[in-house]
């Protein structure tokens, strides 16, 4: 019984955007590993960029400094 966890940054994603994650991956885990379908669980998280740091500063401060 798979579980994915994707954390992406809350900047937008469409439901289609999401629901082409989740069947990708629920598609490779079974291509790859042989995995159920029906017991491949994948969890989308959007994580807001105040929250989210690289290097020591956040994705907002990274994004607004690369403007």
């Amino acid at each position: 019984m798979p579980y994915v966890n994707i954390k992406i940054t809350k900047e937008g994603a469409s439901a289609e955007q999401k629901k082409a994650l989740i069947k990708g991956v629920t598609d490779l885990l079974q291509q790859t590993l042989g995995k159920n379908p029906k017991s491949t669980y994948v969890i989308i998280e959007e994580v807001d960029t105040d929250n989210w740091g690289v290097g020591g500063e956040t994705v907002t401060e990274l994004r607004n400094r690369a403007e």
